[in-house]
């Protein structure tokens, strides 16, 4: 493998790749390189990828979003705000954002990451886990009700994210029951560290959604795997069972 190669990085986002040669700078938003989505809450320019000293970074230039940023195994994870930048050290890096009601995914792959990982990770022991908080499986539901288009979605790109409300009916609780359980896991992770969980009082009902989905698709919470537990929550609620496992009102 030549050298220029070797320090070239590629970024994936909704079937199409790019290339990020060291001496250039790689824009990302409504406009430049990687012009996303014709989407208002965007910024013209949000993420810059370039290789500064050696060394790849990724910048959030933008005023107001922020974005998550994880290895794809989902093991370390970031917050980059506003005029944060980051080092890109993982052979693979995801990166989720949302602008209004959008949610984006791209992935960013290092020929040569300055990472390795030389552990197996742990076996999972089917319990999903937020730090030292457990999910019930109702609060589990409830977040796979969000992130179902996502979910959905093969390998990278936009999405649309349900309101609260079109959650609730995916699931055939009530409103009430949908918001507090939103409640509650927000509350969790704000406890624990998690950043953007709290919000002004205009905007502070989407932004929970999104962040908080973000947040579960970075941290593994949720799989494609589980969905098929939203079928089966939504016909046990209809038929007026109640929760088996005892967590109704957690």
């Amino acid at each position: 493998m030549t050298a220029a190669v070797a320090d070239t990085l590629r970024v994936e986002f909704a079937g199409e790749e790019f290339s990020v040669a060291p001496d250039t700078v790689f824009t990302v938003g409504r406009e430049g390189d990687l012009a996303i989505d014709d989407n208002l809450f965007l910024h013209r320019n949000f993420l810059t990828i370039q290789n500064v000293e050696g060394l790849w970074l990724l910048s959030n230039v933008g005023s107001r979003l922020s974005a998550t940023v994880t290895d794809t195994g989902g093991r370390v994870q970031a917050w980059l705000a506003p005029g944060a930048r980051l080092p890109l050290v993982f052979a693979a890096t995801s990166v989720i954002f949302s602008a209004g009601p959008t949610t984006y995914e791209l992935t960013i792959h290092a020929a040569e990451p300055t990472f390795r990982d030389t552990q197996q990770p742990p076996d999972d022991d089917g319990l999903s886990t937020i730090g030292d908080v457990p999910l019930t499986h109702s609060q589990r539901v409830m977040i796979l009700a969000l992130a179902e288009p996502v979910l959905r979605r093969e390998g990278t790109g936009m999405s649309e994210l349900p309101t609260s409300a079109q959650a609730a009916e995916r699931l055939g609780w009530t409103l009430t029951r949908f918001n507090r359980k939103l409640d509650n896991v927000c509350d969790k992770l704000d406890r624990i560290g998690v950043p953007g969980m709290r919000g002004g009082v205009r905007s502070y009902a989407t932004n929970r959604r999104v962040r908080l989905v973000e947040h579960a698709l970075a941290a593994r919470l949720v799989t494609r795997d589980d969905l098929p537990l939203l079928d089966e929550e939504r016909a046990n609620a209809l038929s007026g069972a109640r929760d088996s496992r005892g967590d109704d009102d957690a």
